[in-house]
């Protein structure tokens, strides 16, 4: 076996100063010997999810597809609020640069020559299709929603034919629809008005008789109620679909467009009646919100896409505060990506939108992949089932030691980097001092047990690595060319 390494103050500084040896953890964090394996996520010879933030400027309500053809498409409100425009690329990061197309203008005016908002792109049975909001150019607020459809195989080609209204049960404020297929039968999704309920809008569901129509009446799924979903406004919103381990997730927005903007979470089990609205569920607590310390502020409208075989949150929300005037017209509403997680009940895992730097990623230990480094605290270990995403995601930055060295950031407390206290490794503020760089960096290298994964060194003791002791503690060991001590000092990223 490796030999474990306990160091005082003394011999951090001696050895360049890096993560070492954290305090014991309760029994509950301990490592089940007999675990069964499990993927990663973090496979390098797959796709990479794209670490540029934000991904598309001024670009609200965004809707990225799934690769078609091995092409993403986006579409999404524009500043202006007057047309409807589509991208490509075969990756998420070149959509950042990918030229767009306008494929549709509203009319001078008329019906249709208000607002603009929302669009989402759509391919069903081998045809293209845009559900998008529009008000009218003399009742901008006059919102309805309405189909394009386009026959060519790729949607930024011309040829889109305007097919006209989508016809609800009532002729009052109808925005924000998706549609998706589940069990044979296409869904339609949608905010909207009702009358005799003193709300702006609530969630309803239908079956579709084509792309171009509902057969069935709608359903009212989901009405804001809670106190977080009436803030400033009465609104239910921007759903999105997910179906995932057995249920049906729909997320959609709630409040007013500033920073109280957030996401909530419907679910349904993938083989009820979804036209029954007792076969859906409202999680009591906003999923993902505005977070201070990432300054992202009102997250929400969101769609989702995939790049291999993780699923990826498409989102909007903007860098500040504080608006002047309505948030509506507020132009910095950006288009956002990250990896969206998973909780071991199949539950999705939010997190917190993550702010500006590299990608966000998560430590596992190769030999250990259900579990993951955390934080509580602000102390560092390993433990499973961590429904506090955000808690075991981090970023490695250049390190404060210079050239060949690394430091950990935290992702929901990016003040604070990963430093060995002299008894402890701790998540704690850049003091500024020669000591903290040495205590807060150490060189990542490739995995001693996996090239695919990395190990961490200390900066001045090339045998000594970050490993965990099998118990939940994070300690600095000297694995040598012990097989299953190099496999606990070796961590694969997802």
């Amino acid at each position: 076996m490796g030999v474990l390494l306990m160091l005082d103050r003394r011999s951090l500084f001696r050895v360049g100063g890096a993560l070492a040896v954290a305090g014991a953890l309760p029994t509950s964090a301990a490592v089940a010997s007999a675990e069964p394996p499990a993927r990663s996520g973090g496979d390098p010879g797959g796709p990479a999810l794209t670490t540029r933030n934000p991904l598309v400027e001024q670009r609200a309500d965004p809707f990225i597809t799934r690769p078609a053809d091995g092409m993403y498409y986006m579409t999404g409100s524009v500043p202006e609020y007057d047309r409807v425009v589509v991208r490509g690329a075969p990756t998420l990061e070149g959509l950042a640069t990918a030229e767009e197309t306008t494929i549709w203008q509203r009319p001078a005016s008329g019906a249709m020559g208000g607002y603009i908002w929302a669009p989402e792109l759509h391919r069903i049975d081998g045809k293209w299709y845009v559900y998008f909001a529009a008000g009218d150019s003399d009742q901008p607020f006059r919102i309805r929603t309405y189909v394009l459809e386009s026959a060519n195989a790729d949607p930024r080609a011309g040829g889109w034919v305007l097919r006209g209204q989508v016809v609800t049960a009532w002729d009052t404020f109808t925005l924000d629809a998706t549609t998706f297929e589940h069990r044979g039968r296409r869904y339609f999704l949608w905010a909207q008005s009702e009358p005799g309920i003193n709300t702006n809008s609530n969630l309803y569901i239908a079956e579709m008789a084509s792309p171009l129509a509902l057969k069935t009446a709608p359903v009212r799924i989901a009405v804001p109620t809670l106190d977080w979903e009436v803030q400033g406004f009465r609104v239910n919103e921007g759903a999105a679909v997910l179906v995932r381990n057995g249920r049906v997730f729909v997320t959609y927005s709630a409040s007013a467009t500033d920073a109280r903007y957030c996401m909530g979470l419907l679910t349904a089990d993938e083989n009820a009646d979804l036209l029954d609205a007792r076969s859906w569920t409202k999680t009591p607590t906003p999923v993902f919100t505005t977070n201070d310390a990432t300054r992202q502020y009102g997250p929400g409208h969101n769609s989702f896409t995939t790049v291999g075989d993780q699923d990826v949150l498409v989102y909007h929300a903007r860098d500040y505060r504080d608006i002047t005037g309505d948030p509506l017209f507020d132009p910095n509403r950006h288009t956002r990506v990250q990896r969206l997680y998973w909780n071991d009940d199949g539950t999705p895992s939010f997190g917190v939108p993550v702010g500006k730097g590299g990608p966000a990623v998560r430590l596992s230990p190769l030999d250990s992949p259900r579990l993951h480094v955390r934080h509580f605290a602000y102390r560092l270990r390993v433990e499973g089932n961590v429904r506090e995403l955000a808690d075991s995601q981090f970023r490695f930055e250049p390190g404060f030691l210079g050239a060949g060295t690394t430091s950990l950031q935290s992702v929901n407390h990016p003040s604070r980097y990963a430093r060995f206290d002299g008894a402890s490794l701790r998540l704690d503020p850049n003091e500024g001092t020669e000591a903290y760089r040495r205590a807060a960096s150490f060189v990542r290298v490739a995995g001693l047990a996996d090239r695919g994964g990395v190990s961490l060194r200390l900066a001045g003791d090339q045998s000594a690595y970050v490993a965990h002791d099998g118990s939940g503690r994070l300690v600095v060991a000297r694995p040598g060319n012990d097989r299953r001590a190099r496999e606990r000092a070796t961590f694969r990223l997802g």
